[in-house]
């Protein structure tokens, strides 16, 4: 046996390697099967160039073995092989990477999926064990070697006996303590959940001896255990089939199984993608919302692949936050990673792959607006709010990317329709698109400030959600079109000749007018006469960026400094209210202020805002109703 040092500048690198660069111990067993599939790869390339070479590609696998007695670990592959020169350029010079020489040298090799580049994730089986041995038979030779190493103290190479050519990984597990049970990766269920969940999509079998029971022949109720080599991986990922064999279900049950839902997607989304950027993406847009999605705790992400093996299970770079309820997987080998294969190492390549997943979706999105509408509606109503958080959200700058995906309720056609197909369904003479907000369409339709609206003649979307203020307010124009709140005490719907007659009634009722302002003090900026009215006496409208309803939505939210709206307190002209004020404004100036606070408290209960004070009010009324 050769006693070697390791060729690195410092032994605290292997001690960096083991502590600092992988977060996850259980990731060991996903790099060196990731080594294997690599070797295995190299031997296929070689037989590719040599017919003569006496390999059946139908015999390669991966075996995993497990000895409980000696606490070991065994993963072995029928690959390439190393020789003693090998072993100890590729093992004993840490950074060194046997599969990226393999390629640098075999430049024909670019087509081979050969996983490793950075030659470190070998060290991590020292995360979980005290002792590590390789034993390696490289093929067309004679001779085997064994490479032994207890980590930083260095390492040793000496003759093997090993039939086959190959290699076998033999880890000598840690003994367990408080803190980290390494006896439970010796587990058949630990060693199944980890290779389903980051190799599960090697293309190479990976096997392993696993105990059964069965009936006892000649028995009823007597059982004996058996051995059988079981096959633990999938080996052939869906989103690298082609698109036309595969099934509606195989879509649906890939889904559900791999994301936990109990419903089928209500789209899919499965491309390959060639250019600057090459990746496989198979996206799934979900039916519902998951119950933790509005939570802070959610996570968005994609899980993102490298020829087959997981490298990040939820890659946010990936995903917008407009379009973080997509489910799905990217495989590409195009990401450059950085050694440890957890943190992507430069952003340009990721950004590529994201627009990529982003126009994609988004066109998945506009063809099930326009081809299936209620499916788009169920969708909307999960996921809308995500979407218009793409218009408010940063300030407004991806507006664009999503504006054409948000529906509202039309108070015409009393079903959802997009902003474009309210313009292009305007009137001649409208400059404006017009809206109104409340907590259901039921309660906008009753608001005295829509009455009229729809008088004469004009749509009125229905804002029934908490963000779609915000969202207008994000949009600002829409095909050179403003947006009006019809609860805007600016709205103007009248004629020249409308306009001064109600301006000459103002004008002789102010008197008026300022002593109910006076009465209400602060409550109101402004009491006015109005004909946007119909059958409702009173109604609130706001001026200035905080409308009623958004004065609700914001006192809403917790911690939230309290906000008001700046309100106008407005009167119906024809309505009789009108002219019983004007009686009691001459004759009896203590009715006339209980008639204007309750009208005040009125207007306040339409609009659904809370009452100041609701004893008052209740004693107000009954003081009216008895006289």
């Amino acid at each position: 046996m050769k006693k070697k040092e390791f060729k690195s500048s410092s032994k605290r690198v292997l001690d960096l390697m083991i502590n600092s660069i992988y977060t996850n111990k259980e990731i060991f067993l996903r790099e060196l099967i990731s080594n294997a599939s690599d070797a295995i790869d190299k031997l296929a390339f070689e037989k590719s160039k040599d017919a003569k070479l006496n390999i059946n590609p139908s015999d390669f696998k991966i075996f995993i073995s497990v000895n409980k007695s000696d606490r070991t670990i065994t993963i072995s592959d029928n690959g390439i092989g190393m020789d003693e020169e090998e072993l100890d350029k590729s093992l004993g010079t840490i950074a060194e990477s046997g599969s990226l020489r393999f390629k640098e040298e075999n430049p024909d090799s670019k087509d081979s999926e050969i996983i490793g580049q950075f030659g470190v994730g070998f060290y991590s089986a020292f995360m979980v064990s005290k002792k590590v041995e390789v034993i390696s038979k490289k093929i067309g030779s004679d001779d085997s070697y064994i490479w032994t190493s207890e980590g930083v103290e260095g390492y040793t190479i000496g003759k093997a006996t090993k039939k086959e050519n190959g290699t076998d990984i033999i880890l000598y597990l840690k003994d367990d303590t408080e803190d980290e049970k390494y006896s439970d990766f010796m587990e058949e269920y630990t060693i199944r959940n980890l290779i389903k969940k980051y190799s599960d999509y090697i293309k190479y079998p990976i096997m392993m001896e696993v105990e059964n029971s069965r009936l006892k022949e000649g028995t009823k109720d007597e059982y004996e255990t058996y051995t059988e080599v079981q096959t633990l991986n999938s080996m052939k990922p869906l989103w690298k089939k082609d698109k036309k064999d595969i099934s509606e279900e195989e879509y649906n049950n890939f889904y559900t199984s791999k994301f936990s839902d109990y419903e089928k997607p209500l789209k899919v989304i499965h491309y390959n993608a060639e250019g600057l950027e090459n990746y496989k993406a198979l996206l799934f847009i979900p039916s519902h919302a998951p119950f933790d999605y509005y939570y802070k705790e959610y996570k968005k992400g994609l899980e993102l692949y490298t020829n087959g093996v997981l490298i990040m299970d939820k890659c946010e770079k990936l995903l917008p936050d407009y379009y973080s309820f997509v489910k799905g997987v990217v495989d590409t080998d195009d990401i450059p990673l950085n050694i440890s294969r957890e943190t992507l190492q430069n952003d340009r390549h990721v950004l590529g792959i994201a627009k990529g997943i982003e126009t994609k979706i988004h066109s998945a999105l506009i063809e099930l607006l326009t081809k299936d509408f209620e499916g788009y509606k169920k969708f909307f109503k999960d996921f809308g709010n995500q979407i218009k958080f793409g218009i408010y959200g940063s300030y407004g700058i991806n507006k664009d990317k999503v504006l054409d995906l948000l529906i509202f309720y039309s108070s015409k056609k009393k079903d959802f329709i997009t902003l474009k197909e309210y313009v292009d369904s305007m009137k001649n003479d409208q400059k404006e698109i017009y809206y109104a907000c409340g907590e259901t369409v039921e309660k906008i339709d009753l608001l005295p400030q829509v009455e009229m609206v729809k008088e004469k003649d004009f749509d009125i979307l229905y804002l029934t959600d908490y963000a779609d203020e915000f969202t207008i307010g994000a949009i600002n124009t829409f095909m050179e079109k403003t947006f009006k709140n019809v609860c805007d005490s600016s709205l103007d719907l009248d004629t020249k000749d409308e306009k001064e007659e109600l301006s000459k009634l103002n004008e002789e009722s102010k008197d008026m007018l300022s002593k109910m302002k006076d009465i209400l003090k602060d409550k109101v900026s402004d009491v006015k006469i109005t004909d946007k009215l119909k059958n409702h006496p009173v109604c609130l409208t706001s001026n200035g960026a905080i409308s009623t309803q958004m004065e609700k939505v914001i006192n809403a939210m917790p911690n939230s400094e309290k906000v008001s709206s700046s309100l106008t307190l407005e009167i119906n002209d024809s309505h009789p209210i009108l002219a019983k004020l004007k009686d009691l404004y001459k004759d009896d100036e203590k009715q006339f202020e209980k008639y204007t606070k309750v009208l005040y408290a009125q207007s306040k209960l339409i609009e659904g805002l809370p009452i100041d004070n609701p004893t008052e009010l209740s004693n107000l009324v009954c003081d009216l109703l008895s006289k």
